[in-house]
């Protein structure tokens, strides 16, 4: 298929606001792909291509970009065959052979196809495609059920995969799909609610348990091989040793096991997470050792336990790794949901997680069944641009501008992010440092005082509410917003949306 086919629709898509005509557009262009194709055009589509981040970043693309092709004559399987050629180079010489890899393809693109090259390499996709559209399609242009291709998706952590598998293979082959150790499978989410006690109302009986200040990880162990993701689904084994170690001497053979990582202070309290990300995402080993906690257990020794209630899980998990179980305690009574929480925020964390006992693991989804609390209102935005600071904070980048998720396109462009307010409360002289150089490197443009980004940055911000404004578009503004923390462990794509904040306005 010629790749200006998928561009355009891609904009077919992102043109309109209708989920119906969504799927309709892209159960076609499915339909249409050869089967080699459907996995990588599907990867373009959600912005997760199958080679990941191939080295490529906004200078290095902006210096490499040569003049466009009149006509389109690339291919999807031509794109997909840069990212793999990207993705080998590495070494010495390897900047200016990538420089010259990609002015050589871009110059056999037209405009529109540079665009959307330019929106894969970033990992910047925001054309309303997103996966749970796209998973309808799939089961449109395929004559699968909606459940089906999702719960393959899900346990497979694989879209495109399982694009290609429902397009091209059987009913049978698509229900087929199950656990596989040493395969991530996307994780279970949770939603929010005020209080400890609200969330108990929701669940009923449920497991009350700490909501630790660390890393999410999903760790997989099959006899002595054991492998770490991240929760978007990267390998980190090679990162954790300390982690390998603890799962190695469980007391199994196979298994799957949820839960987090942090590092400790020299009284078992935990580091800012700050300190616990730098170790998380170094590629070589350092002094500080990251400890981890588990909180669910997806598998043992050859019986899955996704549908199995969380009582069960529970069991088990308390069977082969209480010694490493996050602490929590099953009630129905709020007060004690509520003394658990004031537990956890004593020791440090950053709430509780309240789970309904007689729930099963639902794979990638957010549902009523887990409610995390908070003791303040914590959400997660991007970062769209920074200003430059006055006084003491001359020369750093300070103010930025924050950013929710706007899936549908209600105030502008599907998938893009609605500002809701600028902050540079909370930012210690160690983040203004960082920021001031991180932002540059992903800077789009610049405007007089500000450097506009690429928003691909989540940050965590702490606000004591939102009030009505017609400052912005989503009709809202943060107050009193202060940066809590950097979250390098999610990309936008998983950032708060400008509906769920909206829904905070009273009334």
């Amino acid at each position: 298929m010629l790749l200006d086919t998928l561009v355009a629709t891609t904009e077919t898509v992102a043109s309109t606001r209708s989920r119906l005509a969504k799927v309709d557009a892209l159960a076609a262009l499915l339909s249409a792909l050869e089967p080699e194709e459907i996995a990588p055009a599907v990867g373009f589509l959600v912005g997760k291509a199958r080679q990941g981040r191939v080295g490529v970043g906004w200078r290095g693309l902006s210096g490499a970009m040569g003049d466009p092709a009149a006509e389109p004559t690339l291919t999807v399987d031509d794109l997909d065959r840069l990212l793999d050629a990207l993705g080998a180079l590495g070494g010495s010489g390897s900047a200016a052979e990538r420089t010259r890899t990609l002015r050589d393809f871009t110059e056999r693109a037209t405009a529109r196809e540079q665009d959307f090259i330019a929106r894969v390499l970033l990992g910047e996709m925001r054309t309303g495609a997103l996966e749970g559209v796209l998973t309808d399609a799939v089961a449109r242009a395929s004559d699968r059920t909606g459940e089906a291709v999702r719960r393959a998706a899900m346990l497979s952590g694989d879209l495109g995969e399982t694009a290609r598998l429902a397009l091209t293979g059987t009913a049978d082959e698509l229900d087929a799909v199950g656990l596989e150790v040493g395969r991530p499978v996307l994780p279970m989410l949770a939603a929010s609610a005020p209080t400890a006690s609200d969330a108990l109302a929701t669940t009923g009986e449920a497991s009350v348990e700490y909501k630790l200040d660390g890393a999410r990880i999903q760790v997989h162990r099959h006899g002595d091989e054991v492998r770490v993701f991240t929760r978007n689904l990267a390998d980190i084994t090679h990162r954790l040793p300390e982690v390998v170690e603890v799962v190695r001497r469980l007391p199994v053979r196979d298994v799957i096991l949820d839960g987090e990582t942090l590092s400790l202070d020299e009284d078992g309290a935990p580091r800012p997470f700050q300190e616990t990300m730098s170790r998380f995402g170094a590629e070589a080993a350092r002094e500080t050792v990251l400890h981890p906690w588990f909180f669910d257990v997806l598998h043992v020794d050859g019986r899955d336990l996704l549908d199995e209630p969380l009582s069960t899980r529970l069991a088990e998990l308390e069977r082969i790794a209480g010694e490493h179980r996050i602490p929590g305690e099953v009630t129905s009574d709020p007060e004690v949901a509520e003394r658990v929480s004031r537990d956890a925020l004593a020791a440090g964390q950053e709430g509780v997680v309240v789970k309904a006992i007689d729930s099963p693991y639902a794979a990638g989804r957010r549902g009523s069944s887990w409610v995390k609390v908070k003791p303040v209102h914590t959400y997660d935005l991007v970062v769209r641009a920074v200003e430059w600071g006055s006084g003491r904070r001359q020369g750093m980048l300070s103010n930025i501008h924050l950013g929710a998720r706007d899936p549908e396109g209600e105030f502008g462009e599907p998938g893009g992010f609605v500002m809701v307010g600028k902050t540079f409360k909370g930012l210690t002289d160690k983040l203004l440092a960082w920021q001031t150089e991180h932002f540059q490197e992903i800077e789009v443009r610049r405007t007089p005082g500000t450097v506009w980004v690429a928003p691909t940055t989540v940050v965590e911000i702490a606000i004591d509410g939102v009030q009505r404004s017609s400052r912005y578009p989503g009709g809202i503004a943060l107050r009193f917003a202060r940066v809590k923390r950097y979250r390098d462990d999610k990309d936008a794509g998983e950032a708060d949306t400008i509906q769920i904040l909206r829904s905070l306005i009273r009334g």
